[in-house]
Order: structure tokens, then C-alpha cells, then sequence
């Protein structure tokens, strides 16, 4: 599995609430009408990234995706069809983004149960093998393609905060949605 992280937060004079609904609508209509390959997409809102040219909140979208093959399609429904309107919204009221693509290394895969977020680069000296090994049961953890992005090379996901971690406050799906979408699928 793969996950397109896309981090952007709104100008200024933008009312935060107007902000959010329009992020919300966007995703509630990509996720209605989603392109091969991408699975879904979840959304939080963060403080304190210091890859990002923002000292206030930002906000981190993860599109979940089946492979490689899916970012075409995805790139392609996101910016047109039903989902051009909700996403030119967004993007008009965006001060800045950049993004990153992260691969599923260990752990579920599902970011919307996390509640902590700590990005870090593997210990030097340490081999990939026995990184891996030394995690944490009940850890995810993202590893970021080919250097594309801005973080360091991983991103663990938690449930308990871990050294150098930051909170995540789900927007999307809401935290009752991503209940239900967690007890639909937990058997397959």
C-alpha cells in the first residue's frame, strides 16, 4: 500500500470553518466517486511540522492507494469531473502545500486510528532490517519513496505518544465514521 500525504493550510484571511467544510466536501465527493486504485482518504489537522513554511495548524491529507498505478487516476479525479469544483475551492483558499509519497512498511495501514504522529530517519549505523525489527507492537509505519517529500524518511503512527511525537485530530472521516469503517472491514 501507498499513501500520496499532501500537506497544505488556508491564507490568512480565510475563516477556518469555511476551510474545513470545503476540505470535508472534497473528500466526501472523491470518496463517492473514487478512481481505480485509491482505497480512501483520511485527514487531520496538525501543529508544529517543521517542514512546513506554516508556525500555525496545518492540515495532512492521506490518499490511500493501491499501488503506483493509481496516482495517474487519482492526480486525474482530484482536479476534474464532479470532484473540480470542491477541489478549485480548496486550493483557491490554500496559502501553500507540499506533499510526499510514503510506503506501508509495517503495522495496518489505516492512519485514521492514529493519534500520534513522529517522524524520524532511521539511526545511523543501523541496518533497515534491524530497524524494523526494533519497532514497537501496534506501531505503523510509513516509509517515504524514492525521496519524495519533505519529512525525514519515516513517519510511525501511534495510539500513545513516543518521543518527539505530534498529536493528529482527525477531520475526516469523522472519528464516528471512522468507527464504522473500521468494524465493516476489520474481517476482510
Amino acid at each position: 500500500m501507498l499513501a500520496y500525504v499532501f500537506w497544505h493550510w488556508p491564507r490568512p484571511e480565510i475563516e477556518r470553518g469555511q476551510y474545513l467544510d470545503h476540505l470535508t466536501a472534497f473528500h466526501q465527493t472523491l470518496a463517492a466517486n473514487k478512481p481505480p486504485g485509491f482505497q480512501r482518504s483520511v485527514v487531520f489537522r496538525i501543529h508544529g511540522a517543521n517542514w512546513l513554511n506554516t508556525e500555525g495548524e496545518a492540515f495532512e491529507e492521506w490518499y490511500l492507494l493501491d499501488d503506483s498505478a493509481a496516482m495517474d487516476p487519482l492526480n486525474d479525479a482530484a482536479v476534474s469531473g464532479v470532484c473540480e469544483e470542491p477541489h478549485n475551492r480548496v486550493a483557491r483558499e490554500a496559502a501553500d502545500g507540499t506533499g510526499g509519497l510514503y510506503r506501508l512498511r509495517a503495522g495496518t495501514g489505516d492512519p485514521a486510528q492514529a493519534k500520534f504522529a513522529t517522524w524520524l530517519s532511521k539511526p545511523a549505523g543501523v541496518s533497515y532490517k534491524d530497524f524494523y525489527a526494533g519497532l514497537e507492537p501496534g506501531v505503523t509505519l510509513w516509509g517515504r519513496q524514492m525521496t519524495l517529500g519533505p519529512t525525514t524518511e519515516f513517519c510511525i503512527h501511534t495510539q500513545t505518544t513516543l518521543p518527539n511525537s505530534n498529536k493528529l485530530t482527525l477531520i475526516y472521516p469523522s472519528p464516528s465514521a471512522s468507527s464504522v469503517f473500521n468494524s465493516t472491514t476489520s474481517g476482510q
